[in-house]
């Protein structure tokens, strides 16, 4: 019963992390965007509507080039990534979904996926982007 219990306290300690980093992922999106890779990790992955950005140059370079955006968040969810698959290493599944504007574009509905992993030091637990999947998610209108 205990286990039960901790798993319970893990994935509502895991939810609120996941609520604190989606309202600054999209508000540093938003009005910072130059600060958006600190979020990353060196080496984190971004696929972004089928196309693979790998590495902080590279995210940077392609975080420029977007056009300034509007994003509205209706839909959070979280869970905890078992840690025999992330070599013990705490990590959190984040999904969201919403409404996108991006300068000179239409309106867009939105789905992404992260992948936060804890840098954890004495003083404080950072969560950064190990993985990030970005996908439109609009129906084609005949």
């Amino acid at each position: 019963m205990s286990m039960a219990v901790d798993f319970k306290t893990y994935v509502d300690q895991a939810c609120r992390a996941a609520e604190e980093f989606v309202n600054i992922y999209y508000e540093t999106m938003d009005k910072r965007r130059q600060a958006i890779t600190r979020l990353y990790l060196d080496k984190a992955t971004l696929i972004w509507n089928g196309n693979v950005v790998t590495g902080m140059d590279s995210l940077t370079s392609f975080f420029d080039m977007l056009p300034s955006s509007q994003f509205q968040v209706n839909m959070l969810d979280c869970q905890p990534v078992h840690e025999q698959a992330t070599q013990s290493q705490t990590t959190v599944l984040v999904v969201t979904s919403g409404i996108v504007k991006f300068d000179g574009n239409k309106q867009h509905f939105f789905n992404q996926n992260f992948l936060l992993t804890a840098q954890v030091t004495p003083n404080s637990t950072v969560w950064k982007i190990a993985s990030d999947c970005f996908r439109f998610q609009d129906w084609a209108t005949c």
